[in-house]
């Protein structure tokens, strides 16, 4: 039989400090707290108090009823939704026009980025950041309209061009296979400037030192941008990457509606129109809720599933 001393109280050393509790450091910091207070309010109202209305998802909803006098279905609207013959065709062209969104949208203001800020001048830059970044105060109605002036088949400039060029006029609004390429581009157009601003944000933030040692070890200006620039903006593209999957299937909604004709409803049906008329046009609350509801939870699937990859490669290549 072994005996074991029993364990030593902790000794706190002349000169360590003392750990505080979780109310002394609130306490000793409470004007941090209040200037976060109405933030905390504000997803406490506006985010958070209205997921209380989800559970109309599960349940038969009617207004004079109210939440809790509405029969519990559990999950037949859910099973509607996948059993209905729209449901591959809206979740595809959902996922499809997502996909293609993120693959042109993302990268390009990354390099945009890169490249203004390359630019020798500072006036110049300035000029350059303002016309790239002022598409972004058009609101989307008007991008809109200027989409079907400038692509109308008679007389939009860019059908002219292409009869100029010995072409044959297109009916870009109204041809289905065309309408993602359209969505994008006038995404592109009109987004690229605002996440530009952030990159270049982050690219002020790199010690200049690391530029100057690169150009004493005679590196190029391309050696530079691959050795210095993208390492100091890699966490940046991680964070806006992880944020942009999260709300891959939060495709705009109003440009899609504004866009959709009875000619590309085809490719231009996603999930969000879909809700909009089944929810407001049909007044099929629970329904709408219910296919809402899976759009989100698909989000929040890829938005942990990436945040999770991110962090494993953040360990794995010690950043």
């Amino acid at each position: 039989m072994t005996l074991t001393a029993p364990p030593r109280p902790a000794v706190r050393h002349r000169g360590q400090p003392r750990k505080l509790g979780v109310w002394t450091r609130a306490r000793r910091a409470w004007q941090l707290y209040l200037l976060l207070a109405p933030v905390l309010a504000y997803f406490a109202v506006f985010k958070y108090w209205p997921m209380y209305g989800v559970q109309i998802a599960f349940r038969d909803y009617r207004p004079d009823a109210g939440f809790l006098g509405s029969p519990w279905v559990g999950v037949k609207h859910f099973a509607r939704f996948f059993n209905s013959f729209q449901f591959w065709d809206v979740f595809t062209n959902t996922v499809l026009l997502a996909l293609f969104n993120l693959a042109v949208v993302f990268p390009v203001p990354i390099l945009l980025a890169l490249l203004v800020n390359q630019l020798p001048g500072q006036r110049f830059k300035r000029l350059t950041q303002t016309v790239l970044y002022a598409p972004t105060f058009i609101s989307t109605v008007v991008v809109v309209g200027m989409l079907y002036v400038f692509l109308a088949p008679r007389t939009g400039l860019v059908n002219n061009v292409i009869v100029l060029l010995g072409g044959e006029p297109i009916f870009f609004m109204g041809e289905a296979e065309w309408f993602r390429p359209v969505y994008v581009a006038s995404s592109l157009w009109q987004e690229a400037g605002f996440q530009m601003v952030v990159y270049l944000a982050a690219l002020a933030g790199i010690d200049p030192s690391l530029h100057e040692a690169a150009k004493m070890d005679g590196a190029s200006r391309r050696q530079r941008i691959r050795h210095v620039d993208l390492p100091g903006i890699a966490p940046t593209i991680s964070v806006l990457f992880i944020l942009a999957v999260g709300n891959l299937l939060n495709i705009g909604f109003e440009k899609a509606l504004l866009m959709q004709t009875p000619l590309n409803e085809s490719s231009s049906q996603i999930i969000q129109t879909y809700v909009y008329e089944a929810g407001l046009k049909q007044a099929q609350f629970s329904f709408s809720a219910a296919v809402g509801l899976f759009n989100s939870m698909i989000n929040l699937a890829l938005l942990l599933t990436f945040n999770s990859v991110a962090r494993k490669a953040r360990q794995g290549a010690l950043l």
